[in-house]
């Protein structure tokens, strides 16, 4: 009896050419970054060497090296793209050696400073093209100048240290950044940078002086060797365009030595609704020296049912007595007493804006660790008309409807209808109430967790539509948002460009970074699913 045998060559070769394609990969994976390594080292200043400061995957420091300024735990996961190599910069020579030999090996780059960008790309690409990451976190001095009132401050600082540092000097000089310690100055100021001096000193953009940019050359330029149009364009338009941003130069703004503060909660029950309409319709024309923020979340209340709390995260410029009289004259809905303001010094606000507890000593804005870590997504608007009371009580039920729900109206107007919109990248000015930030904030982690909040963000997003700006619809760079556009870099990469580069820039200051860009930067070196493209649009 012939016994037959049955062969099925698909089901061999097929899990064979996987296995060899993998090793392929990872051998050429390995070959990329073993020539990459051999000319960083080459090419690195005797002086400065690079020994200690790489990072490949098989070293047993990588995992911890890269999550160690990873903020939004939803890029933290096991199937998140990771860099190829770490490059923990000590000095700048590193950072142009950096440059030149990426350029060489056809290499993305990553350039992250404090990790805060919302959607990871300082440490994540969304392309199949190997990256590495050059980490500037230790270039992070600080030096303060009061004779002239001003500061080099380098990139890699947080904006905690900087305050601390002003602080350590005076207690009558700030700056006006965000109020968020742990974020890094590159990321920070580069693309516009604001917090709750805005009002009366506009955005940090508006207050720098000068900066240290390393280009696609390699070359370490300041404001005069860059020349104005490229300074114009990293103040304001995102530093990772254009190349690397080792430092700024600020000028510090004058503050009282005592300023004053209060955080007073409303709900739905205490006619939240009245009080929102009440701020939109004032906010933007309060007082220069008032910041008055509104915040709305979803809660219970005591009987266990989902209500609206608003809270009011104000900082004034003065006196407790000065504060309640502006505000019973021009915003007496909200009911703020003498009791509700406590009077300090404006780097103890800045403990008191982060929610530490009063008495906190100042050297908690050294900690580099944020407060809070989850995966999370943030959203933006422009709201340029006022919203009405039955607006806000819509707005509150659709927010019941959801899950986790935060908005944060940030009021414009003071200083910021006083710049121009063309004045820097950044074209937010007159015209606009307030800002809003959508925010969602988890704790599961996995993709299925994340889509369900996403799906969250953006069905309210949509919901708001009716209530905000228009043709286009604004958004703020810094809160980078990768819904309203992402661009492929190929051949109509000015195009897709435009989707997001109008919302963000606005079209006449789009156009003008793409100019810059082409000229600084001609072959698309320094780019990001959200970067400036050139003109002529393709990476080949």
């Amino acid at each position: 009896m012939a016994i037959t045998y049955s062969f099925n060559f698909k089901s061999y070769i097929f899990p064979l050419l996987l296995v060899l394609l993998s090793t392929h990969s990872s051998a050429t994976s390995t070959s990329i970054t073993d020539r990459f390594t051999q000319c960083l080292n080459n090419r690195a200043d005797p002086s400065f060497p690079l020994n200690g400061q790489l990072y490949t995957p098989d070293n047993s420091s990588f995992p911890s090296v890269l999550q160690a300024y990873i903020r939004n735990l939803r890029f933290n996961e096991s199937t998140t793209p990771k860099p190829i190599l770490i490059i923990t910069a000590l000095h700048p020579s590193h950072i142009q050696a950096a440059v030149v030999c990426a350029k060489t090996h056809r290499l993305l780059m990553k350039t992250r400073s404090g990790g805060h960008d919302y959607e990871g790309l300082s440490y994540v690409t969304n392309s199949n093209q190997p990256f590495f990451v050059v980490d500037i976190f230790n270039l992070r001095s600080i030096n303060v100048s009061i004779e002239d009132e001003t500061a080099w401050v380098q990139a890699g600082a947080t904006l905690g240290e900087v305050y601390y540092r002003i602080a350590e000097k005076s207690n009558s000089l700030a700056f006006p950044a965000g109020v968020c310690p742990t974020v890094g100055v590159g990321g920070h100021f580069s693309g516009g940078g604001y917090g709750n001096l805005m009002r009366k000193y506009g955005l940090s953009v508006d207050n720098i002086v000068d900066a240290q940019l390393i280009d696609v050359n390699g070359k370490l330029l300041n404001r005069k060797s860059m020349g104005e149009d490229l300074f114009w364009a990293i103040t304001g338009g995102g530093g990772v365009s254009f190349g690397v941003v080792v430092a700024y130069k600020i000028k510090l703004v004058r503050v009282p030595t005592t300023v004053t503060v209060f955080n007073v909660q409303r709900t739905s029950e205490q006619n939240l609704s009245t009080i929102a309409h009440r701020w939109i319709q004032v906010a933007d024309k309060l007082d220069n020296d008032l910041f008055l923020r509104m915040t709305f979340n979803v809660i219970n209340n005591t009987n266990g049912e989902k209500t609206i709390r608003g809270l009011f995260p104000t900082l004034y410029l003065g006196n407790s007595t000065a504060l309640v009289t502006l505000l019973n004259k021009d915003f007496p809905e909200l009911g703020v007493e003498i009791s509700d303001c406590i009077e300090m010094s404006w780097i103890e606000s800045v403990l008191f804006y982060t929610n530490f507890p009063i008495g906190t000593p100042t050297t908690a804005l050294l900690s580099r660790t944020p407060q809070r870590l989850n995966p999370f997504k943030i959203k933006s608007d422009y709201v340029k008309k006022t919203i009405s009371k039955q607006g806000f009580e819509s707005i509150f039920e659709k927010m019941k409807e959801l899950e986790n729900q935060m908005l944060a109206f940030n009021p414009y107007g003071g200083r910021m209808s006083e710049i121009s919109e063309f004045a820097k990248p950044f074209p937010h000015r007159s015209g606009n109430i307030a800002k809003i930030q959508y925010e969602v904030n988890w704790d599961e982690l996995g993709v299925e967790a994340a889509n369900r909040y996403l799906n969250f963000t953006r069905v309210m997003y949509d919901y708001m539509t009716p209530f905000v700006s228009k043709n286009p619809r604004e958004a703020f760079l810094n809160y980078r948002d990768l819904d309203i556009g992402v661009n492929s870099h190929g051949k109509n990469a000015y195009v897709e460009g435009m989707v997001y580069g109008h919302k963000y820039f606005k079209e006449t200051n789009y156009k003008r970074l793409t100019m810059v860009k082409t000229r600084v930067d001609p072959s698309n070196f320094f780019r990001n699913e959200q970067s400036i493209p050139t003109l002529s649009s393709s990476w080949k």
